[in-house]
C-alpha cells in the first residue's frame, strides 16, 4: 500500500471479527513500528499484546474508569495490545537532568509516534485497530504485571476489521497551518 493511501484510508475501528491476529503478522507490525523516530534513539516503546480472554475481560471491567464502549471495544477485540514505554529514558540527559521544558512528558510523545506507527502499519497489514485512552493506568499496568520501570502509554484494541466506516469530515488546510 503507498503511504498516502495508508494514511488517507485507515480508520479507527471498533468492531472486529473473531479471527485472531497471527503472531508473525503481529511481529511484522511491531517490526514495523520499530522504525518510528524516537528521542536520541532510545526507543523507548513497548508493546504487550494481551489475547487472553479473562485478562482482556478483568481489565475492560477494572480499568476502563466506567467508560462502556471501551468495555466492549476491549472484550470484542482479538487482542489488545498495551503500548508501553520505558520511563525516565526519553527527555532525558545522561545524568537524569531534563533535556526540554517538556520534562517527562516527552516519552509520552515518543510513545505516541510509535504508536501512530503501529497502527499504520496494521492497517497496511490489513488488520484494524483503535486506540484508546481512556483507562486507569496502575490498574492495567498492575493487571498485566508491568516491570515498574515502564509505564502504560496507550491501549490498542486489534483485529480483522466487521466494519468500514467512513472517513469523518477533517478540516481545512486554511484551518490547520498557518505560515510566518
Amino acid at each position: 500500500m503507498e503511504t498516502m493511501q495508508c494514511i488517507e484510508t485507515r480508520r479507527s475501528i471498533r468492531k472486529f471479527k473473531a479471527e485472531q491476529v497471527p503472531h508473525e503478522t503481529m511481529q511484522e507490525i511491531v517490526s514495523a513500528a520499530a522504525f518510528a523516530p524516537s528521542w536520541k534513539n532510545t526507543q523507548v516503546t513497548r508493546y504487550v499484546v494481551v489475547e487472553d480472554a479473562e485478562l482482556k475481560a478483568k481489565i475492560a471491567d477494572e480499568a476502563t474508569l466506567g467508560f462502556a464502549h471501551n468495555n466492549g471495544i476491549i472484550k470484542n477485540a482479538p487482542a489488545l495490545v498495551v503500548v508501553t514505554m520505558v520511563h525516565g529514558r526519553s527527555g532525558f540527559e545522561r545524568d537524569g537532568s531534563y533535556s526540554t521544558s517538556k520534562e517527562d512528558r516527552w516519552e509520552v510523545y515518543d510513545a505516541g509516534i510509535a504508536t501512530q506507527t503501529f497502527c499504520l502499519a496494521a492497517h497496511d497489514k490489513g488488520v484494524g485497530s483503535v486506540i484508546l485512552g481512556i483507562f486507569d493506568e496502575a490498574k492495567v499496568a498492575e493487571a498485566i504485571n508491568l516491570d515498574e520501570k515502564q509505564k502504560v502509554a496507550a491501549l490498542v484494541a486489534v483485529g480483522y476489521a466487521d466494519e468500514q466506516p467512513d472517513a469523518p469530515k477533517r478540516k481545512t488546510v486554511e484551518e490547520l497551518v498557518k505560515f510566518v
